[in-house]
């Protein structure tokens, strides 16, 4: 997450949640953007307010305007109507490991048991066509990992996501899902799906009514692993998305685990594969227990041992850029990624200035930010 500082006055009030959900619904903002505006504009409100202006220097053609305010209403009641709620990123409820990440989700609607996003937790994924013992595997470490006090994420897919789930029903049990929180997806899921609603935890960062559509799962994989101390893989072809999942479990700084599998079953090649380059193999629970207790992770232990902090301190907003420099920014950049320190060093901008312009572009949809602090041409 890229703000921190006191929580003492971090609480935000109904109408400040409505603000944080709008700005976020919102064309062209993502989790680095929404933070990077309110690091600028002090909070949502007046964020929201320069948006147009932003967008149109940026390049936009078409002004850029938030979702009317009606129809934020509407997502939050309808949330609020089946018992759910919005944790954003200023809340002390919000996960604090989720929060270690660049990328982390500024709001998330959720159904449950809010606290168990706060506990120890593991996430195991794996092939939606898994195999019988894969399936038998899965569930059995997920049950024995929460008899050892662990929290088990997973993405409520077929296989091996809904193995894992069902093995932690009784002690706790965290489902990401990619669309929005009242689409069941797949629908077989839908008896666990409410199990897990009364029993454990339900999260997603999709609006209200959102399909789950495919470039959605990458954005779910994140926070599958973002949640977790490490990340599980029981079965998975190299192309899998679990793969993906374990990639990004990496780039944040957790432990990546997998169970070997024949090599002659495609399923088992995925695991291999992360064994050989290096992902530690496990057995049973007690393998990870092991792991887990030793594992440092980049200052994952210290964030989850102390209390979260998150505040906003706004940014002098007296950079006044012209047209050509933001188009000789713009010309600097490809579509493969670059860090934004090689950027500034190659212009004679200070950082607040090439920030804004980087905004400006964002809004106008022609780049993209990526954890890392990195931003490509879209």
């Amino acid at each position: 997450m890229m703000l921190q500082a006191s929580t003492a006055n971090n609480a935000l009030s109904e109408q400040e949640k409505l603000d944080w959900l709008r700005l976020y619904r919102t064309e062209n903002i993502g989790p680095i953007t929404f933070y990077k505006l309110l690091e600028r504009y002090g909070d949502a409100e007046k964020a929201l307010l320069a948006l147009p202006g932003l967008g149109k220097k940026g390049g936009r053609k078409k002004p850029l305007t938030a979702p009317a305010m009606q129809a934020i209403e509407a997502e939050y009641e309808a949330l609020k109507k089946v018992g759910g709620d919005i944790v954003t990123a200023s809340c002390p409820e919000y996960p604090m490991a989720l929060s270690a990440i660049d990328d982390a989700p500024p709001v998330l609607s959720y159904l449950g048991d809010i606290t168990l996003a706060n506990k120890s937790c593991i996430a195991l994924v794996g092939a939606r066509n898994a195999s019988i013992n894969g399936r038998k595997f899965a569930e059995k470490i997920a049950r024995d990992l929460g008899a050892r006090g662990q929290i088990i994420a997973s993405g409520l897919a077929r296989g091996i996501d809904t193995a894992a789930h069902k093995g932690a029903l009784e002690t706790g049990t965290i489902a990401v899902v990619a669309g929005g929180i009242d689409i069941v997806y797949p629908q077989e899921n839908t008896e666990l799906f409410h199990q897990i609603r009364e029993k454990g935890l339900i999260l997603a960062e999709s609006p209200w009514g959102q399909e789950p559509v495919a470039r959605l799962f990458p954005r779910r994989n994140r926070i599958v692993s973002g949640l977790s101390a490490a990340v599980i893989v029981v079965e998975a072809t190299l192309k899998s998305g679990s793969l993906i999942t374990a990639r990004m479990a990496g780039e944040q700084g957790r432990d990546v685990m997998a169970v070997p599998s024949h090599p002659l079953d495609p399923r088992g090649q995925g695991p291999n594969h992360l064994i050989r380059e290096g992902a530690t193999l496990i057995r049973n629970a007690d393998d990870v227990i092991e792991i887990i207790n030793n594992f440092s992770g980049n200052g994952l232990r210290d964030v989850l041992s102390t209390p979260q902090n998150f505040s906003i301190n706004p940014v002098s907003n007296d950079d006044d850029v012209t047209e050509k420099t933001i188009e000789d920014i713009a010309e600097q950049l490809s579509f493969s990624a670059i860090t934004v320190d090689e950027l500034l060093r190659s212009c004679q901008l200070s950082i607040s200035a090439l920030q804004m312009i980087l905004l400006e572009l964002e809004l106008a949809g022609r780049i993209e930010r990526l954890p890392g602090n990195r931003v490509r041409l879209l």
